[in-house]
């Protein structure tokens, strides 16, 4: 059974060879990965990046004893292959499922990932201004997945001179122990809560982020699916779980997709009413017009546009309500 201790370990040693790798979709992934006809990995982004099979001489003798150690090593005929990927996202590196994530327990990273961080990153910047200095803010990444959200919050807050005390929780083990290495490696403290959402934790929070899964997943995998409603259920469930966690003048960021319908925005229509009764000033944009495009192939969204990814910013009031 892999653990945090020995995973960090092998992104340790990656980490300090200067690596870095932009996870894509599954589709370019096979594109890049045909197109480019190897059968043996060479380098450490073929080994780590594209999960290219490779030779035990193709590592140093110390990483590749590192990986045996954590149970990173899949043999495949006379090669092995390493059972995780690691991308990058600005300076930082994350461990995440192998090449294709198929697994029940696979923990996901890809375009999605950069498109949430950017939208926090974003939104962090048109609040922090008005954050008290030396504040220690509370911050919950609800599916933390990889614990890419918690770590590129902490890091913003950081940069701000804002003092964060960040919980990641996940419904998934995998998911939490690949985050505990991943955000060891990044130096960020953060506490593991494991359970569905916001039930696994206690309290309120001054901050937080969530990136749930959203599509209507036939093999109900807890990365890819989001239950009822093409997906939505879950996103509306824990966002609106969410809005009643929040300390005053606490903030959610909220980045989702929604399946859209005759041009309509269902996700929207069902979260207006419960920002209005919880008396949050939002904003709601679409961040992405257009993704996971391959899913319209399949029947259950024979009736939809297309999956806009959007981004929901809901600020609590300093006032509690009556």
């Amino acid at each position: 059974m892999l653990s945090a201790t020995n995973a960090a370990a092998v992104l340790s040693y990656v980490a300090d060879t200067g690596y870095r790798f932009t996870a894509v979709t599954p589709l370019t992934h096979q594109r890049v990965n045909t197109s480019r006809g190897l059968r043996h990995g060479e380098t450490l982004r073929d080994v780590f990046g594209w999960n290219i099979p490779f030779s035990a001489q193709a590592l140093s003798p110390e990483l590749y004893s590192r990986m045996a150690r954590a149970g990173m090593l899949e043999e495949v005929g006379s090669l092995w292959r390493s059972t995780l990927r690691i991308a990058s996202v600005d300076g930082d590196l994350f461990l995440h499922s192998a090449y294709p994530t198929v697994g029940a327990d696979a923990v996901f990273f890809g375009p999605d990932t950069y498109r949430f961080a950017r939208f926090m990153k974003q939104s962090l910047a048109r609040r922090l201004s008005s954050v008290r200095a030396g504040k220690l803010m509370r911050v919950l990444d609800i599916g933390c997945g990889s614990g890419a959200g918690g770590v590129v919050v902490a890091r913003a807050l950081a940069a701000a001179g804002i003092k964060s005390a960040v919980t990641m929780n996940d419904i998934n083990p995998a998911a939490l122990t690949l985050t505990a290495a991943n955000a060891e490696i990044a130096g960020v403290a953060v506490t593991l809560a494991a359970g569905d959402a916001l039930s696994a934790v206690e309290g309120d929070f001054d901050l937080i982020v969530c990136n749930p899964p959203y599509l209507d997943d036939e093999g109900q995998r807890s990365y890819r699916h989001g239950g009822a409603h093409l997906g939505r259920a879950l996103g509306v469930r824990i966002a609106a779980e969410a809005l009643q966690r929040l300390a005053p003048g606490g903030q959610l960021l909220f980045y989702t997709g929604v399946a859209m319908v005759d041009g309509d925005d269902p996700f929207l229509a069902e979260m207006a009413p419960l920002l209005s009764a919880t008396r949050c000033d939002w904003s709601y944009e679409e961040i992405d017009p257009d993704v996971f495009g391959e899913e319209i192939e399949r029947p259950i969204y024979a009736r939809i546009d297309r999956i806009a990814a959007v981004g929901l910013v809901a600020t609590h009031p300093l006032v509690p309500a009556d």
